[in-house]
């Protein structure tokens, strides 16, 4: 079994090289290279076009990928002329051959190129970090988004949960993986190894990562859990060195506390959903004595929306909001937990959806605002984007397509009894200018 395993590595090998070699003596523009792969030349033939186009693409600085954006907007775009009056013959006929035609010309040529390119082994990386590039180049040429409607279209379908790996990261974990994990944190940084071996060691810390099989060494999006006695509010205890970690006995609840995305050429492709729902499913089966299932979240955009009110506010209203932001007690806590309640429940955007991106994110998949913290974050991370508050979003699984449906079509959120009389004892009213 070695010997053939070393045999077949072996002849990869020489074939990759052989393929390489090939690839290097192309000396065609990269454009040209477009319109050949585009061409019926035969599958070998189009996956040494492809090579050479990817390979190609790697050596070009920025400015030279931002000419190569401009010629697959520009030379591989739609006929509109055509599709139009395709269009009207479909509408006239509904014909299936009329269909399959106006389907062919509505599509642009480029996203065809995508899919020969991503036939080449390991593109898929080449063509999301791809997409980073591109996003570089719509700072400088907006309309060059005509491409990215291409990716995003491309990759919905390619980076689908169905077909996406969720893997357990544990301290076993390869190296490579786990250093992406630690550079990949957006919520709470990983500042050391050592940090990060008690979010993965300890029996009540578990980490999981979706990953895709065209990227096996990449993970997408992760999500770390802490199984606890109880609901938790403050993270810094959640993550205390020195905690005192529950007994398998003891734990009742599991706390998605940090959701991070690993890859920005995949921004816009949701994954958070799915692997939310996936990891409900997986501790379920391998934690029966869970029973709830809750995130500790950062509230991003609190802070400036609590500075605009205070700027607004009568003075009479605005003074103990102040004095409860830096003389925390019982009573100021009960007067800020109104303000945070009421800023992610009423607090909407244009079309109705809360102004709150993590809340639009949680109360869209059918969670519940249960909870919410003034002090739930005490790091200056915290101090600055939401004076350190956090929430609680409770995922009830008897309740989740009750509520994704409420919320889709009337824009109800729902609300634990705790915050539903919160909001009734002591209705606050706010300035509707930052919102």
């Amino acid at each position: 079994m070695l010997q053939s395993n070393f045999l077949t590595d072996l002849l990869a090998t020489i074939t990759n090289r052989a393929q390489q070699a090939t690839t290097a003596r192309d000396t065609r523009p990269i454009e040209q290279l477009c319109e050949v792969l585009l061409s019926d030349i035969g599958d070998v033939s189009a996956t040494k076009v492809a090579r050479a186009i990817l390979q190609k693409y790697r050596g070009l600085d920025a400015g030279q990928r931002a000419d190569f954006f401009r010629h697959l907007a520009d030379g591989f775009d739609i006929d509109p002329e055509t599709v139009v009056a395709l269009a009207q013959r479909y509408g006239k006929t509904r014909a299936p051959q009329d269909l399959a035609a106006l389907i062919t010309q509505a599509e642009p040529r480029r996203q065809e190129i995508l899919r020969r390119l991503n036939r080449i082994q390991g593109a898929t990386a080449d063509l999301v970090a791809m997409r980073c590039d591109l996003f570089e180049a719509m700072r400088n040429e907006p309309s060059l988004a005509r491409i990215d409607l291409d990716f995003a279209h491309l990759f919905a379908s390619w980076f689908n949960p169905g077909f996406l790996v969720l893997r357990r990261i544990n301290w076993n974990s390869p190296a490579n993986i786990l250093e992406k994990i630690i550079a990949y944190e957006a919520v709470h940084a990983i500042d050391s190894w050592e940090a990060l071996r008690l979010r993965l060691v300890p029996e009540d810390r578990q980490c999981y990562a979706y990953f895709h099989p065209c990227m096996p060494e990449e993970p997408l999006i992760f999500v770390e859990v802490a199984l606890t006695n109880g609901i938790p509010g403050n993270i810094q205890s959640l993550l205390a060195e020195d905690r005192a970690a529950a007994s398998a006995q003891q734990m009742d609840t599991a706390v998605f506390y940090s959701i991070s995305n690993c890859q920005a050429g995949l921004r816009g492709i949701s994954f958070g959903n799915a692997l939310i729902k996936h990891v409900v499913e997986d501790l379920s089966i391998s934690q029966p004595q869970l029973k709830t299932f809750v995130t500790l979240s950062p509230i991003p955009g609190y802070r400036a929306w609590l500075d605009g009110q205070l700027e607004t506010l009568p003075v009479a209203e605005a003074k103990p909001l102040r004095a409860a932001l830096t003389h925390p007690d019982d009573k100021s806590t009960a007067l800020l937990r109104r303000y945070i309640a009421h800023y992610l429940v009423h607090e909407k955007r244009p079309d109705g959806s809360p102004v709150n991106a993590v809340a639009r994110f949680h109360l869209g998949n059918g969670a519940i605002v249960q909870e919410v913290h003034p002090h739930g974050d005490t790091s200056e991370n915290g101090q600055r984007g939401s004076y350190g508050a956090m929430v609680n979003y409770l995922y009830d699984p008897a309740k989740i397509d009750r509520n994704i449906e409420g919320f889709t079509t009337t824009g109800t959120i729902a609300t634990s009894r705790a915050i539903t009389t919160l909001l009734k004892s002591a209705p606050i009213q706010t300035s509707k200018a930052d919102t």
